[in-house]
């Protein structure tokens, strides 16, 4: 698997990788850290494609200001 920053990268670097981030956040915080990744990526593609719904960011900021 080629990817354009990394260069070539194989499954054991993969492997490692991910031990290295098991090891440093836990398996309890995982989840939390690429559902925040899920959204980042969802909101950056909804922005570049032009999807991004406005107004549903101020309803959302307006209802956690009320909180």
């Amino acid at each position: 698997m080629t990817l354009l920053f990394l260069g070539n990268i194989g499954t054991g670097e993969i492997i490692i990788i991910a031990l290295i981030v098991l090891l440093l956040f836990g398996g309890k915080k995982i989840p939390e850290l690429m559902k925040g990744l899920g959204k980042g990526v969802k909101s950056f593609k909804d922005a570049s494609d032009g999807k991004f719904d406005f107004e549903d960011k101020d309803r959302q900021s307006d209802s956690e200001e009320k909180k």
